[in-house]
């Protein structure tokens, strides 16, 4: 190999030398870029896959505020047959507040919680018979007389949820014949049950306290179809003195049509009531 040709040899070697010296170069400062997280996205470096954003889940709808009062029926499928108000019975000489309502239904027949809460009472007394009375929201109480039986968990201090069984339809108590003698109070003061079943509540402001407290002034009498063994013995001697009415036997518990247009006033609760042995009962 003469002089020329070594001469052309050694600029191709350097030539080459310095072709795998960039290229080396090249890929040391991408490797040094990719590993410092550098932008990679100039024409000499290869860009980065970039994983698209997590996409948030969609909120769920916030769940609307439980009821405050949420009241079902005593007695499902039974309507009220005497009504909440002033009224006389046969052996009464004078009318008197009914403090709740009667719902006439077959002996054994079950009777329901209408709302949750925890029940305050249960037992017996001579006028109301096997009751319970169970606590709600907002002080609401709620009372269910004149019962056959009464449910065995159904013990003061124990919650109960609407619509759970509490007792069974009898006629316990001074009653006419099979019926629920069914009340709602607040702080002792009846209100008429009637505004309250199968009415639901959002809040403590639609209770319609002040409009459930109110009744006729009108007396009802009403007519029933058995007395009671303790009240016939009232009965008897002004019957014999020609001063009382003969009762006349209809339907049980159904009472005379009530003028609802007469004056109102708003329901007071006699102190006896206070306690289970009250005189009377409906």
């Amino acid at each position: 190999m003469n002089s020329t040709e070594l001469a052309v040899f050694g600029r191709l070697r350097h030539f080459g030398l310095e072709a795998a010296m960039a290229v080396g170069l090249t890929l040391t400062v991408v490797t040094a870029a990719y590993a410092a997280g550098a932008d990679l996205s100039s024409p000499a470096v290869a860009a980065k896959p970039q994983a698209p954003p997590p996409v948030a889940a969609p909120a769920e709808p916030a769940a609307p505020p439980p009821a405050v009062f949420d009241c079902g029926e005593p007695v499902p499928g039974h309507s009220v047959n005497s009504p909440f108000g002033l009224r006389r019975m046969p052996w009464e000489k004078h009318g008197r507040l009914h403090e709740g309502v009667d719902i006439s239904a077959p002996i054994g027949m079950p009777v329901l919680a209408v709302a949750d809460g925890v029940i305050t009472r249960a037992g017996n007394s001579a006028s109301y018979g096997r009751f319970v009375e169970v606590k709600h929201a907002e002080g609401l109480v709620s009372f269910y007389a004149h019962l056959g039986r009464i449910d065995p968990r159904a013990k003061p201090g124990v919650a109960v949820l609407g619509g759970r069984m509490i007792g069974k339809i009898g006629s316990s108590g001074t009653s006419t014949g099979p019926h629920l003698h069914f009340e709602i109070r607040q702080d002792e003061r009846p209100l008429n049950p009637v505004a309250f079943i199968g009415q639901e509540f959002a809040t403590a402001e639609d209770l319609p306290l002040r409009s459930a407290a109110r009744y006729s002034r009108r007396v009802r009498v009403a007519q029933v179809s058995f007395i009671p063994e303790a009240k016939r013995a009232l009965m008897e001697g002004p019957r014999k003195a020609g001063k009382a009415e003969r009762p006349r036997a209809t339907l049980m518990m159904t009472a005379q049509s009530a003028d609802t247009a007469g004056a109102e006033v708003s329901a007071t609760l006699p102190a006896s009531r206070t306690a289970p042995t009250v005189p009377t009962a409906g």
